[in-house]
């Protein structure tokens, strides 16, 4: 079965990013020249995925601005004869089809997704999570649907975390799953931010899903968890109850953002990549390393 949907959850106040999420949304934060929701969206797209649910709060209706055509800017860049930038500026608009919903109490990520079961319906369907960006030979979301077609079942990202950080994530448990690559794993414990010693592995769940319908009524049934919101995690243990769930250990990489120096990090990694600023990065960090 094709999966058609995703969900982006971008309510968030991203406090670790002040002042500038006062007034511009975390999830716009730039990586050298493209906001980092659009790397979210691109990464959805380039997986099929045509019509994509984003769950915003007051404040971030610049992400909606930023997806939607800008016909002026469009005519002033065309009148100059800018070609590649009007292709670009328009490629950002017929990504896929953009819809929004509004998140009125930020009550955790579990909270964000139950906003969008109307729009889900008794679809399967993806989550990608807006602030986060991954990369790789082929999209990471791309590697959970390849186990999702192979066994209609729930799947999430994982990835190997340092033991000192698991209270950082949701954490899994699991065996190989017969018939899947070995990097797949049939899972059979979830753990929310456990301390060291109680978790069961060093498996981090990696900021995308891909997840039955099943999931809304998990998500009905549990309660607030840590920091007195819901937490999917819990929703996710719920759902493992009646339905068989697997994580992908992805060979492409999670870029984790969230505080400051993880996101200038990765900034320089992507600058990086780029054929033309390469040489010059290179040689200028190289001459503030000499100085140090």
């Amino acid at each position: 079965m094709l999966i058609r949907k995703a969900v982006i959850p971008a309510a968030g106040f991203g406090t670790r990013f002040l002042p500038f999420t006062k007034s511009v949304p975390k999830e716009l934060a730039v990586l050298v020249d493209k906001p980092v929701i659009q790397y979210v969206v691109e990464e959805a797209a380039a997986c099929g995925i045509t019509d994509i649910l984003m769950i915003v709060s007051s404040g971030k209706e610049a992400i909606a601005r930023h997806f939607n055509p800008d016909f002026e800017l469009e005519s002033r860049l065309e009148s100059s004869g800018k070609a590649e930038l009007l292709r670009q500026l328009r490629e950002i608009s017929s990504l896929a089809r953009i819809h929004y919903v509004y998140q009125h109490e930020l009550d955790g990520l579990g909270g964000a997704l139950r906003c969008a079961e109307e729009f889900i319906g008794d679809e399967p369907f993806a989550v990608l999570l807006g602030d986060t960006v991954c990369s790789g030979t082929r999209p990471v979301l791309a590697e959970l649907l390849e186990v999702f077609q192979a066994t209609a079942s729930s799947v999430v990202a994982l990835e190997r975390v340092p033991e000192e950080k698991v209270s950082r994530y949701g954490v899994v448990g699991g065996s190989a799953a017969e018939g899947l690559k070995s990097n797949a794993l049939k899972l059979d414990e979830l753990v929310e931010k456990p301390e060291k010693e109680n978790a069961p592995s060093n498996l981090a769940i990696a900021s995308r899903y891909v997840f039955t319908p099943g999931i809304f009524g998990a998500l009905s049934a549990v309660g607030r968890g840590k920091n007195n919101e819901v937490q999917l995690t819990d929703a996710m243990k719920l759902l493992l109850k009646s339905e068989a769930m697997y994580g992908v250990e992805i060979e492409g990489k999670r870029h984790d953002i969230g505080d400051k120096l993880s996101f200038l990090c990765n900034t320089v990694e992507f600058a990086l990549k780029r054929p033309e600023f390469r040489d010059d990065l290179i040689k200028f960090l190289k001459g503030k390393l000499e100085n140090c």
